[in-house]
């Protein structure tokens, strides 16, 4: 049973999920590309489904839209099972990646396309699209055609002809995938306040983390059509809970090594290569285990004198390391050291950049230490 299940018996107050994705499967000649997921979402939360091309999620969207059939599991929607209903007759609503306005057409048209097909009354119908018109702050652009708007604003229209039939769930394929990076990142936050403001559920598909943790209050990593995690952006990012979260989310430091203290308690020491960490939490293991320690780069402290042993370290040796500095990547607001360390591994060092003059800092060849607090890294198993 999945977590939201379990939590739902255990709290008899807590609401039925508004979405279930109970056990679905879904086989292609012999290619399993979902293989048993199952996944729980409440009414008024943005979902994400974040992986890599190829690792289930968009077909996985298009089994919610109706447009694949699972080979086995239930799809309910607030209550109601949608198997064997077309896609026309649920009641949501998809935007693809290519937005799919019609060019001839305004963007009032492009937004009143549905509601004419669903025979709304026009007076309705014409309160809906000024609705829809001023909920994407694009009033102004009513008359215009899609050739004469930027990417961003077709971005939104085509978002407001999918919120004008009220559907109960939206559906988003890659939603910035088409824009630029800079407008990507601004569109972003722009989405997100726009679906929080409409209230209504949305499941997103996009491979792009900077994406799904900035709109989703939830995400789901997946691969080879399965779960790997299910959490928070935050819970995601700091706890991972196996080698491909930690490594596909964000960059990391993953350095294999082997147990050598268990639980002593509340902790756990790991030997490395070229270091020893002492770990604030515990895991469930044997002594000489092989596990990975993943240590984000801007929790890594860096300088070119050896640090004092920090609070709680019973050994002045635990959390430092000593290399020189063999690539550095200046980013503006961060700068970014590759440490090569003494067995031929690279540790990398994200340090933020306060000050606007840079003398003094570090740069290619200098021998430089690196250090890291107790609570910083995170033991993994798998």
């Amino acid at each position: 049973m999945d977590n939201g299940g379990l939590c739902a018996l255990l709290d008899p107050m807590q609401p039925a999920p508004f979405l279930q994705i109970h056990d679905i499967v879904k086989d292609f000649d012999g290619h399993r590309a979902v293989d048993h997921v199952s996944i729980d979402i409440a009414k008024g939360e943005v979902f994400a489904l974040l992986g890599s091309s190829g690792c289930g999620k968009t077909t996985l969207l298009r089994m919610l839209a109706g447009f694949e059939t699972p080979t086995s599991g239930t799809i309910t929607l607030d209550g109601h099972d949608l198997a064997g209903l077309p896609p026309y007759e649920r009641p949501l609503n998809m935007m693809f990646q290519s937005y799919a306005l019609f060019p001839h057409l305004t963007v009032w048209d492009n937004i009143a396309f549905g509601l004419r097909r669903a025979r709304m009354p026009a007076e309705d119908m014409n309160q809906r699209v000024e609705a829809m018109l001023k909920l994407v702050q694009l009033t102004a652009f009513a008359k215009r055609k899609p050739h004469q708007l930027s990417g961003g604003q077709q971005q939104r229209v085509a978002l407001a002809r999918s919120l004008a039939k009220k559907p109960q769930l939206l559906l988003l394929d890659e939603p910035l995938g088409a824009l630029d990076k800079k407008l990507r990142e601004e569109t972003q936050i722009e989405l997100a306040h726009i679906i929080e403001d409409v209230g209504v559920t949305c499941v997103m598909v996009t491979h792009d983390q900077e994406e799904a943790m900035t709109m989703a209050s939830r995400i789901a990593v997946m691969s080879e059509g399965r779960l790997l995690q299910v959490g928070a952006p935050g819970e995601i990012y700091e706890t991972p809970a196996n080698r491909f979260v930690a490594d596909f989310i964000g960059n990391v430091n993953l350095l294999d090594g082997r147990l050598v203290v268990q639980d002593e308690p509340g902790h756990v020491v790991v030997e490395c290569a070229d270091c020893r960490h002492y770990i604030g939490h515990g895991i469930t293991g044997t002594l000489g285990m092989a596990v990975t320690v993943a240590l984000r780069p801007e929790k890594i402290r860096i300088g070119r004198t050896a640090p004092e042993t920090a609070d709680g370290l019973p050994d002045p040796t635990f959390n430092r390391v000593r290399g020189t500095v063999s690539e550095m990547s200046y980013f503006g607001s961060f700068t970014v050291y590759h440490l090569a360390l003494p067995s031929g591994a690279v540790l990398k060092v994200s340090q933020s950049n306060t000050e606007r003059e840079r003398g003094g800092q570090l740069t290619w060849g200098d021998e430089a230490w690196a250090s890291w607090s107790t609570l910083s890294p995170v033991v993994l198993t798998s």
